[in-house]
Formats: structure tokens, sequence, C-alpha cells
């Protein structure tokens, strides 16, 4: 029993760290390269931005009070303050540190250049965003929407993303100027990016799909020359009604080259297709992570 207690209590630690990390960092994306030069970041923390510009209104006082309905409609939506305890958290300590913070910082940020900015601001949001994610919270405003709109009516959590934040974009454009909207199509492009890889991980191996007549002679050579495991079954060519074999091998990303003169070498007739993975777990590949009741535990809290 203490071990469980232990073990989550870890996990527990591991999370808090992980979403006060991933806050604090969002903050400096925010404070040091996006707000000195008027580039509009996604979501509530974007019409932040704008106001502060017009108005002068404190950046996390907004965000702040923009969340407040956002985050009632997500309890009343996604099943009690659990499911937005995180998100609740990450919002009120962004907006705490904002507005304690932007006085430290120069005003006018660390670089004239306004582009390196953008692409810097994405960057650094991207890693605050992604440990947000990862630790199971929201960046709050938007994001929290799109899970909603996923949770309630099966939207891609991405789709949603993407129009709310077109909102703020055109906003921004006829506040800033359509050059200040592009500025924030960068920065919003660069930080999905990061958030993604930092997910997902980079891609890193490789699935060969071949269809061959001389299966036995493909992958003999294969597992003989790469030390990678293959698998078949036969398929049937819909325009010829032939029966073939179909070979599945997984590389890493270096052995592409070598795959593909084996393949040539043993039946230069076979129909070879290279897809894209990011990461594979088993034999020879990277050992999955995690244990069981993580995995209930992450299930319970959802």
């Amino acid at each position: 029993m203490s071990v469980t207690l232990n073990r989550t209590t870890q996990q527990t630690i591991l999370r808090l760290v992980m979403l006060t990390a991933g806050t604090l960092i969002w903050v400096v994306s925010v404070v040091v390269f996006m707000a000195p030069f008027n580039i509009a970041p996604a979501g509530v923390s974007g019409v932040a931005v704008l106001l502060n510009y017009l108005f002068d209104t404190p950046i996390g006082l907004v965000v702040l009070l923009g969340n407040i309905p956002i985050q009632i409609f997500a309890y009343r939506m996604l099943g009690g303050w659990r499911t937005v305890a995180s998100t609740v958290y990450c919002v009120v300590l962004f907006s705490l540190v904002t507005d304690w913070a932007t006085p430290l910082f120069p005003p006018q940020g660390v670089s004239d250049n306004v582009l390196l900015n953008a692409l810097f601001g994405g960057v650094v949001g991207g890693v605050g965003a992604g440990l947000i994610y990862k630790a199971g919270g929201t960046a709050g405003g938007t994001s929290t929407l799109a899970r909603i709109f996923q949770h309630r009516f099966g939207l891609p959590l991405s789709t949603v993303y993407l129009y709310s934040n077109i909102v703020v974009v055109g906003a921004a454009g006829l506040v800033f100027g359509w050059e200040g909207a592009l500025y924030a199509i960068v920065a919003l492009g660069v930080e999905g990016a990061t958030s993604d890889y930092l997910l997902e991980g980079p891609s890193v191996v490789r699935m060969g799909l071949i269809v061959t007549d001389h299966p036995d002679t493909v992958a003999q050579a294969i597992m003989h020359m790469m030390g990678r495991g293959v698998t078949s079954w036969q398929a049937t060519g819909m325009y010829t009604g032939h029966e073939r074999t179909m070979l599945f091998v997984t590389v890493a990303r270096f052995q592409i080259d070598q795959l593909r003169q084996i393949v040539a070498f043993t039946d230069p007739h076979a129909f070879v297709v290279i897809a894209q993975g990011h990461v594979a777990y088993g034999e020879g590949f990277m050992r999955p992570g995690g244990s069981l009741d993580e995995l209930m535990a992450g299930k319970r809290k959802d």
C-alpha cells in the first residue's frame, strides 16, 4: 500500500513541476518575445496583448478574467473541477507571474528583429505548452474550448484550435496591421510544431511495406543484413487478381538506403512504400515506459 502511495505522490509532484515549469516558460514567451513587439499569441493571451496595446490593460489580469467563463463552461461540459483543475492552476499562475514579471524585463525585448522574436516566441511558447499538455493540463482559453468541443462533439482538436485562433489573428491584423497578423501566424505555426515535437518526439523510424513475389528471399536478406524482424501476410492485387505477399519492416531512418538496396537486389520488381513513424517500441527499439497502474490512474482522472 505504501509503495502505491509513494508512486502516486511522486507522479503528482512531477506533474505539478511540469505544469509550473511549462507555465513559467509560457510567461517568458509572452513577456520577452511577443508583447514587446505586438505579436499576438494564440487564444486569450493574444486578446490580452491586443487590449494591452489599445488600452494598456495588464496582460495577466485580462487572461485571468477571460478564462473565468471558459473554465466555468469547461466545468459544466467536462464533468467537474477535477478535469479543469490543472488548467485553472496554469492560468492563475500565468496571470500572477506575468503582471509581476513584466516590469523586470526590458520593454524593448531582447532583439530589434520582429521575425526573430516571432520565431523564438513560438519556440519558447511551444516548449511551455508542450510541458503543460504532457502533464495533462492545457494553457486555457482556446485550448480548453478545443478540448470541450472534441470531448462533446467529436471535433478534431486541431480544427477547433485553428478556427478559434483565426479570429485572434484577424483581430491582430486590424489592430497591428496585416504584417503584424503575418508575424502572429508565424509564431502560431512554430509554437504548434514545437509543442507537437515535444509531445510526440522526433520522427526517427521508417516503415517499409514491400509487395513481392519472392518474400522468403527478401525477408531473409533483410533479417540477415539489417538485423530487423519482418512480418508477412498475403495480399491480392485488385487489378490483376494475383496473389502476392506483403512484407512489413520497421527500420531506423539512416537504414532507408540499405533497405532499398536490399529489396532492389533480391527482387527488382518489388513494389516498395516507405512510411514515416515517430517512434517504435519493442525488440530492437525503445522500451515502452510507464505501467498499467499509471495508465489506469490517468484514465480515472479523465
